[in-house]
């Protein structure tokens, strides 16, 4: 696996205006900014790349990007999946799944998976926008529901799908220095994707694209 830190041309990026507004008025300001039209630079991310037998139609899904306000600043609550899982096993994700028929859209289905996984239930999310969908290698088009946590609250993973569930500073995750382009051949053929570490914990893949998405999301305008 060859890796290209993306840190090189971005040092001097600038910060996002979010993290310089008093707590009271960044979640005003997170839902101004959905509202908008998606920019070019947050549109088509996904890598073009299907696992052998995942080819077709793409399956429609929903994940929830859960931002959790502390007092000591705006955190991200993620999950690392089970190893058991047959899709992704193991890897840092987002709560979410795909559609089903009873879902009446994607804000629905993100909510009622973050339920089923984390035992969050959609009183405590305050559902603040969408963001630009992402297709994943394993076929599925999943639409980033973006929503806002008070705490104090109380999770109840489910063991079957979900190993840890923690929270990551959002401001590091959204600064361009941390986020990183590698690659890995697959016989003949290259993936490139990003990657974002932190600490001990690999966050890559979809959900790092997702990562990006949200961040040239809120950098637009």
């Amino acid at each position: 696996m060859a890796a290209s830190n993306a840190s090189g041309m971005l040092q001097m990026a600038a910060r996002l205006a979010l993290f310089d507004l008093p707590p009271e008025q960044q979640r005003a300001w997170l839902a101004q900014q959905l509202a908008r039209p998606a920019p070019p630079a947050a549109r088509g991310l996904s890598d073009g790349f299907r696992l052998p037998g995942r080819e077709g139609r793409a399956i429609p899904a929903a994940v929830l990007v859960p931002i959790v306000n502390r007092p000591a600043g705006l955190q991200l609550l993620l999950t690392q999946r089970s190893a058991d899982l047959a899709d992704h096993p193991g890897q840092i994700s987002f709560p979410g799944g795909r559609l089903d028929p009873g879902d009446a859209d994607h804000v629905a289905a993100a909510l009622r998976e973050t339920t089923e996984e984390i035992g969050l239930p959609p009183t405590r999310v305050d559902v603040l926008g969408q963001l630009s969908p992402y297709e994943t290698v394993t076929g599925y088009r999943v639409l980033p529901i973006v929503g806002w946590i008070e705490p104090p609250f109380e999770l109840v993973p489910d063991p079957l799908e979900v190993a840890d569930v923690f929270e990551v500073p959002l401001d590091f995750l959204l600064d361009k220095a941390n986020h990183q382009r590698h690659h890995r051949m697959l016989g003949e053929i290259r993936r490139d994707y990003w990657a974002i570490p932190w600490l001990h914990r690999y966050i890559w893949g979809a959900t790092a694209a997702m990562l990006l998405i949200l961040e040239r999301t809120l950098s637009a305008g």
